[in-house]
């Protein structure tokens, strides 16, 4: 069986500093053994991640859209942000990849897409997965209405740390069957069991903190 934490940052992401090492000693020690890096914008440190780790890393990326962030997942090539929700998803598409929203019905999180587009895409069929349980969401409401619709629609719920910090790798993860592909990745997915636990909600300031450095750098 893999734990699988589907949703970390490395030091690619403007509002992280971790080294990609350290993500990789942070997932021994927590045995966690399948990881989906996910940097904004950019697909930069998930590649490198792959050719260095020594259990399965998946390349994702959080794209921002005017309507709020989704996330490709078994990308091949970077998308650019600031695109429309519909070139977003067709980019993905068009790489084989699965559409997943990350931490949808975070009312604190200007950065969740947008409820409107939310049903529309669920209402076309365009969504893969949604992610069911994000440490860094911080009331328990967001994840109990994202776990029902997950359920309502028939989509796989995915879970993730979200980590921007070392000591945040594997604060929740999927403990689900090991898998081959896209494809074969959903159908483990849907029988896996969600395992998690929130996150202080200071440590967003470390992710301020990263990103005031960037814009000065």
């Amino acid at each position: 069986m893999l734990k699988a934490d589907l949703h970390i940052h490395t030091r690619y992401s403007l509002d992280c500093n971790t080294p990609l090492e350290e993500i990789i000693s942070c997932c021994q020690q927590r045995d966690i053994n399948c990881i989906a890096i996910a940097d904004h914008g950019t697909i930069e440190g998930a590649l490198k991640m792959q050719k260095i780790a020594p259990f399965p890393v998946i390349i994702a990326e959080e794209v921002m859209t005017p309507y709020g962030e989704i996330m490709g997942m078994f990308l091949t090539e970077g998308i650019p942000s600031g695109i429309s929700v519909e070139e977003t998803i067709s980019r993905i598409r068009a790489q084989s990849g699965l559409v997943v929203i990350p931490h949808p019905f975070d009312r604190f999180r200007p950065s969740a897409l947008d409820g409107g587009i939310l049903a529309d895409l669920v209402a076309q069929k365009q969504i893969d997965a949604v992610e069911v349980f994000n440490s860094r969401t911080p009331l328990n409401r967001s994840s109990n209405k994202a776990r029902a619709f997950a359920r309502k629609h028939g989509i796989p719920g995915t879970a993730g740390s979200d980590a921007h910090t070392p000591y945040e790798v594997g604060n929740a993860y999927v403990e689900m069957p090991e898998f081959s592909g896209r494809d074969d990745f959903l159908e483990s997915l849907a029988r896996g069991k969600i395992i998690g636990r929130r996150t202080n909600p200071l440590t967003h300031f470390n992710s301020i903190w990263a990103r005031l450095k960037s814009n000065l750098g």
